[in-house]
């Protein structure tokens, strides 16, 4: 109500104030036009009348000019005239004017200047206009002519005005107060409702809001608030359920809390090669994404709590348009809470560093899938310098920071940790690397080992997925470098600094209890929705890599057709499949493949509508995923060799209904902890078929136990704990080297992390 009589108030003064103004602007400017008007209606009448009076002046003929005065008709405004002699005196005048003393100012000066004059004046109360002409007999004045004219008439437009501006006033300031209540009052209201039944608990953080250009900014803000709230309330939720249950789960903001006492006061920087925010063009606006990674997922609670930085390198083609000068930017970008700082890449370093020796070397080296590494000068050249530009960048922002905690990620920055601790000799610094570590046999391939040993023990800790591919790195270490190997710490002493070594199983993030939708999709709906007729849906997801095993899984689904004929017109196998490194020959030539193998398996069973692969080439994002692994009867994880493999466990976190069943590689660190998949070997593909079949056929009762005892797994090792054990065991690193002065002044720069959904669990005993 107070709203409302303020809201209309302000209009009618405004609105008021306006019309007054407007109005007097413009009775002023009608006065002007009349008076202009009589003023020459005045000057045409005296004119008209000038010369028969100067001729009867001349004559003497004085008699005849009240005559002629009274001759002149009384029309319009037109009120009378007079005749006065050169002094001034009246000599004649109309009747009902009566006789002025003394003469007008106007007669007095047109007879002085022998100009006309003209002049206000009030006559019998009336008010009246004068023009005064000057009568001349040759150089001489004999005297003057007086044109009178009512002009009470002149003060109507202003009454008039003023009456219409009043009216408009009234009117504008109606009209305006029900287009806000019809445009404004409901949008405003429902907006109301939807944020009290949000507050309640009645409504999900997704309401109907208000739309168009003008509640743009509103509707986004209390959106994110929403969204705030409803993420505020999940949370307490879930703390509630765990510690009613007796459970330890680790959640995002249970890892928060921890970090913040483990850091003590210190921020943590990360270095990844991908970024975690990025900014593309879509038609003419910016959009920010998140890139599908699980590390965000992990990592961002720690930044958000100690305002950390993370160091990546820039790959949206708007970037730097949304970046300062250096690079830096505040993200995530509704709720800024850590830093990104973007290190852009020239065309010629990244096809030497990343789609050369690290994708062409290294990946191909730790992976055990037969597919020859290649090494060239020129690509280790710039995976050195690429390096090099990193370790710079992160001490950039590591100025006057005391004791920075350092996370480098994977096998892009192998040279980093050196660089870094060179500089800054006070940091924390880990290295985890995502993808297995080889024997010292095949690693010695690398012309480089050495060099990137080097770089790596430059870490106080070194983090792997498994036990045994820290046992692999050791003894490439014990092989390669001249060091003291400490097997009962698993640390390496390299030229008197220490470096642990341990295992980080990595995760993903456990979400509830709380089921799928009830409108989720079936399998054979799923598969309709692909043009397919089948009753049973076996999935994959994986990127295009030859290290993933796709094209030997499409084998073991031709042999289990042949062994088991029954299947066919039923059971149909989705892979989903990332295009990945395209830009390599290697990765282009196994798209082909894996083409040309569904292609082939299907003009071999394909019957009417029904096929027994579907390969879906195209990116998906998590929720586009989701309703595959609520309805796939059966999932495939079949690689070659992995470092981890998060597809498994993103597969039975989403099982809510602990249906469905997990085949699993030997090869992929998951087996380690998954111990009630089924685990084939991928090579053999009639353990692989036999593998299918025993999750389709064994007991409704052993498959809701095997993926019970699964998820209570990935539940209790979860992305958070993961990322808690990892920079838990980083803050108890002794620092022997020398600290920067704590009086330098704080970096505020910021760098965000593209953290992977990570685990942590006791690896050490599951390997």
């Amino acid at each position: 109500m107070e709203l409302n009589r303020r809201l209309m108030v302000s209009l009618l003064g405004g609105v008021a104030a306006v019309s007054l103004v407007f109005a007097a602007y413009q009775a002023a400017a009608e006065m002007r036009s009349m008076k202009d008007s009589v003023q020459w209606q005045a000057m045409v009448l005296a004119e008209s009348q000038r010369v028969p009076v100067e001729q009867r002046l001349i004559d003497g003929s004085v008699p005849e000019l009240q005559a002629l005065v009274d001759r002149l008709p009384n029309r319009g405004q037109f009120a009378g005239m007079a005749i006065y002699d050169f002094s001034g005196q009246t000599l004649a005048i109309t009747s009902h004017l009566g006789r002025l003393d003394p003469p007008p100012s106007a007669v007095l000066a047109s007879l002085k200047s022998g100009q006309g004059r003209s002049e206000f004046l009030t006559m019998n109360g009336d008010r009246m206009h004068l023009f005064s002409l000057p009568l001349q007999a040759g150089a001489r004045t004999v005297g003057a002519i007086g044109i009178f004219h009512d002009v009470s008439f002149l003060h109507a437009p202003i009454w008039r005005h003023v009456a219409s501006s009043v009216a408009q006033t009234l009117l504008i300031v109606g009209i305006t107060l029900s287009i806000v209540r019809w445009s404004f009052g409901r949008p405003l209201r429902r907006m109301t409702d939807w944020l009290r039944d949000m507050r309640t608990g009645r409504a999900t953080a997704e309401g109907k809001l208000p739309q168009g250009e003008l509640f743009e900014p509103l509707a986004s803000e209390v959106t994110r608030l929403a969204s705030s709230l409803h993420i505020a309330r999940a949370a307490a939720e879930e703390e509630a359920r765990l510690r009613d249950a007796s459970l330890s789960q680790w959640t995002a903001e249970r890892l928060r809390i921890s970090m913040q006492a483990k850091l003590n006061g210190s921020r943590l920087f990360a270095v990844s090669n991908r970024e975690p925010y990025e900014h593309v063009h879509r038609g003419s606006e910016i959009v920010c994404s998140v890139p599908p990674s699980g590390l965000v997922t992990a990592l961002e609670p720690v930044l958000r709590a100690c305002d950390g930085i993370w160091v990546a390198q820039a790959t949206g083609d708007a970037d730097r348009e949304t970046a300062d000068a250096h690079g830096r930017l505040r993200v995530p970008p509704d709720h800024p809470q850590y830093g990104l700082r973007r290190v852009w890449l020239s065309p010629e370093e990244e096809e030497g560093f990343y789609f050369g020796f690290a994708n062409e070397g290294l990946w191909p080296l730790c992976h055990i899938a037969h597919t020859r590494p290649i090494f060239r000068t020129g690509d280790w050249d710039h995976y050195r310098s690429v390096n090099q530009k990193f370790a710079d960048a992160l001490a950039d922002e590591m100025e006057g920071q005391p004791e920075p905690f350092v996370l480098v990620q994977d096998y892009h920055f192998a040279l980093a940790p050196a660089m870094i601790k060179e500089r800054r000799t006070d940091a924390r610094i880990a290295i985890f690397w995502h993808i297995p570590w080889p024997n010292p046999e095949a690693f010695g391939i690398c012309p480089w080992q050495r060099e990137l040993l080097d770089g790596m023990l430059g870490a106080d800790l070194i983090g792997f997925h498994i036990q045994a591919h820290c046992n692999n790195f050791l003894a490439t270490v014990d092989r390669a470098l001249e060091s003291r190997i400490d097997w009962e710490r698993f640390a390496v002493n390299r030229r008197n600094r220490l470096t642990t070594v341990r295992p980080f199983p990595i995760s993903v993030a456990f979400n509830g209890e709380n089921g799928a939708p009830p409108d989720a999709p079936t399998g054979a709906a799923l598969l309709q929705a692909l043009g397919v007729e089948g009753t049973i849906l076996g999935l994959g997801v994986d990127r295009v890599d030859y290290t993933k095993g796709i094209p030997e899984r499409f084998r073991g689904i031709e042999r289990l057709l042949d062994l088991h004929p029954s299947y066919c017109e039923k059971l149909t196998f989705v892979q989903i499949g990332a295009p990945s490194r395209t830009h390599i020959r290697r990765y282009q030539d196994l798209m082909t493949e894996v083409e040309e193998e569904a292609n082939r398996i299907n003009r071999r069973f394909r019957t009417g509508a029904w096929k027994p692969i579907v390969f879906v080439k195209r990116h998906h994002s998590h929720q586009e995923i989701q309703p595959y692994y609520r309805a796939a009867d059966f999932c495939l994880v079949t690689s070659l060799h992995d470092g981890m493999n998060l597809v498994a466990k993103e597969y039975v976190a989403a099982r809510h209904d602990e249906r469905g069943a997990l085949i699993l590689s030997r090869f992929t660190g998951a087996c380690y902890e998954l111990a009630d998949a089924l685990v084939v070997n991928p090579y053999d593909t009639d353990e692989l078929a036999g593998a299918i079949d025993k999750s389709l056929t064994m007991p409704g009762e052993e498959r809701s136990m095997r993926m019970r005892r699964m998820r209570a797994a990935v539940r209790e090792h979860n992305v958070y704990r993961w990322a808690e054990n990892l920079i838990g065991e980083l803050a108890e690193v002794r620092i022997d080297g020398p600290v920067p002065a704590a009086s330098a002044r704080p970096n505020h720069h910021w760098l965000s992390l593209v953290a992977r959904q990570a685990h942590s669990s006791g690896a050490a005993a599951s390997s």
